[in-house]
């Protein structure tokens, strides 16, 4: 799974003002991440909104991004939940040619043990045609999916390929990478950090300031990866600011501010989330410009 190494994005939905559904927003946003360097995508991710679409809006949005991408950058899918059932179901039904892997997020709400944890994606794993990147993210799942689950998951499933580690515990991650199997992933899930992990052994990142500054960012983690320091943190202090902008009002209506400063889409977000205030906005704008 060399394709995880770099930068992915997880890519926002587009809405219309209406909140419909805005596809060509999406093709321009599957472009600007192409043209931009970006190494992958991920689909359907929480940053993609997920929990507030319908099933057949999610396949309007896989075909779309599929359609756009044209085989140019590898694409994971998001297939997660706190229904284990469910997701085998959704896992089962779905068409999953185009995708070189699934995103699952560690259960939500439930508040499983760790042996919960363990057996939810042992579960996913059994059902699973493609690897399994597994998402840990304790800000919004309320349970941290600890370092000694995640090592006997990757020991004990080959198909389980790496970890999306948004924890924004460095010292988690480094466990993480220093206990890992050779060939699995530590992937941040916290852009802020994401530099000190590429550094300290971990694969890249699954970003979404990226998906705003793709240039910046890639090229930020990919001097990373060639362990060139200085100037790999040259590029994060001058992109920092706008990730503690994008979600000082939650996510992905942040970073969707920064499309509508674009043009690449409007900031229009699904309730319960509520749009970038206009103080907010200014400020990505005033960011902006002076980046350019």
């Amino acid at each position: 799974m060399k394709q995880l190494i770099g930068t992915g994005v997880a890519l926002v939905t587009p809405f219309k003002t209406d909140f419909s559904l805005d596809l060509e927003a999406l093709k321009r946003l599957v472009n600007h991440c192409i043209t931009g360097g970006i190494d992958y995508l991920v689909v359907l991710g929480t940053t993609g909104e997920a929990a507030t679409l319908s099933t057949e809006e999610k396949q309007q949005v896989i075909d779309t991004v599929i359609s756009a991408n044209n085989g140019k950058l590898p694409l994971i899918l998001g297939v997660g939940g706190n229904n284990t059932q469910k997701v085998v179901e959704e896992i089962q039904m779905r068409d999953l040619s185009a995708f070189d892997a699934i995103l699952s997020v560690s259960p939500y709400y439930n508040k499983p043990t760790q042996e919960g944890i363990y057996q939810h994606f042992k579960a996913i794993s059994e059902a699973s045609p493609k690897p399994i990147i597994v998402y840990n993210v304790p800000g919004r799942t309320s349970s941290n999916m600890l370092p000694k689950t995640v090592i006997r998951l990757a020991n004990d499933f080959k198909n389980i390929v790496g970890i999306k580690e948004a924890a924004g515990d460095l010292v988690q991650g480094m466990r993480l990478i220093k206990d890992k199997p050779k060939d699995f992933h530590v992937i941040s899930g916290d852009d802020m950090i994401t530099l000190p992990m590429v550094l300290a052994g971990g694969s890249g990142v699954i970003s979404v300031i990226g998906e705003g500054f793709p240039k910046e960012f890639s090229t930020m983690v990919k001097l990373g990866l060639e362990r060139k320091v200085e100037e790999a943190y040259a590029l994060h202090y001058k992109i920092a600011p706008a990730i503690d902008m994008i979600f000082a009002e939650g996510n992905p209506a942040g970073i969707k501010a920064v499309f509508d400063v674009l043009g690449i889409c409007n900031a229009t977000v699904r309730l319960p989330l509520v749009s970038a205030s206009d103080t907010l906005r200014q400020e990505i704008e005033d960011f902006i410009n002076h980046l350019k």
